[in-house]
């Protein structure tokens, strides 16, 4: 029986052809501020790390969801493999050096990443559909030290359902997306931060 393509899923002439739409504003989508109520441990975050992404602008998702694995060569050299950053809490980006709202984001993300990474955050950026050496170039001239991969296909934006840049999905040690973001945001703004400390000593 032949397989259906997944309708999330983009060919390679779309990738490549740069139909991903930068998206200045954000958004959220699938989100509710749990009820205190509920279970401590709700949407796969606790009560007081919801309520910090909230009160931030970020409500958390409804449901944590599995995220599809997968394994990308980094512009560095070496191979990444997603389900090997469980543990930590991984900030998961997909965007593109032609996109102004990635740019525009990126600084705020390596100073997050600075902050946190010897707190166990760890920040994965998915190059979608760009070449090796204009990436590097790229994180060489912002003076971006966060891991980048290599997305060179398409292929895992598109299993991710990835339609406009920057997307970000947030993980909790679980291995569990509990956020997930469309659009450029100031990422290392006090309230963000505040929220990720909480996140992070879960």
């Amino acid at each position: 029986m032949k397989k259906s393509k997944s309708k999330a899923a983009f060919s390679k002439a779309e990738v490549l052809g740069k139909p991903l739409l930068p998206v200045l504003v954000f958004v959220v989508l699938t989100a509710a501020l749990p009820d205190r109520a509920a279970a401590q441990n709700t949407g796969g975050l606790s009560y007081q790390a919801a309520k910090a992404f909230s009160d931030a602008g970020i409500p958390v998702l409804k449901q944590p969801v599995n995220p599809i694995d997968f394994t990308l060569p980094l512009v560095g050299g070496s191979n990444q493999k997603l389900s090997d950053l469980r543990g930590k809490v991984v900030f998961l980006n997909f965007w593109a050096t032609w996109c102004p709202p990635c740019r525009q984001e990126m600084p705020s993300m390596e100073t997050l990443y600075r902050r946190f990474k010897d707190q166990g955050l760890e920040l994965l950026s998915v190059n979608c559909a760009e070449k090796r050496n204009d990436v590097l170039s790229f994180m060489n001239q912002n003076k971006l030290n966060f891991p980048a991969a290599l997305d060179t296909s398409g292929s895992v934006s598109g299993r991710y359902g990835v339609q406009a840049l920057p997307t970000t999905y947030i993980l909790n040690r679980e291995g569990k997306i509990v956020l997930k973001v469309v659009g450029s945001l100031k990422w290392d703004d006090p309230k963000i931060a505040a929220a990720f400390e909480t996140l992070l000593k879960m």
